[in-house]
């Protein structure tokens, strides 16, 4: 598989939201939000990466998160400008 486009993209790749948490260890509704601001929260970084290796996902790494926050956060400043 070719490295995600977005962090619903990546998420997408689990059966369900819930399945997507309970592997990276965060609540559902935690898991909601990163969907829903495409952006995951540093602290989940690590596994996320770990749980996408273990499926087979490419191209998740430290780098591809943070440009990913990176996007979501100069579109969120451009909306509150």
């Amino acid at each position: 598989m070719s490295t995600p486009k977005s962090i619903s993209e990546l998420i997408a790749e689990w059966p369900t939201i819930g399945d997507f948490a309970l592997e990276v260890g965060c609540g559902y509704e935690a898991a909601r939000q990163m969907r829903r601001r495409e952006s995951i929260a540093p602290e989940h970084w690590h596994r996320v990466i770990e749980v996408s290796r273990k499926r087979g996902l490419q191209g998740v790494t430290l780098d591809w998160l943070a440009k990913q926050r990176i996007q979501t956060r100069g579109a969120e400043q451009a909306r509150a400008s």
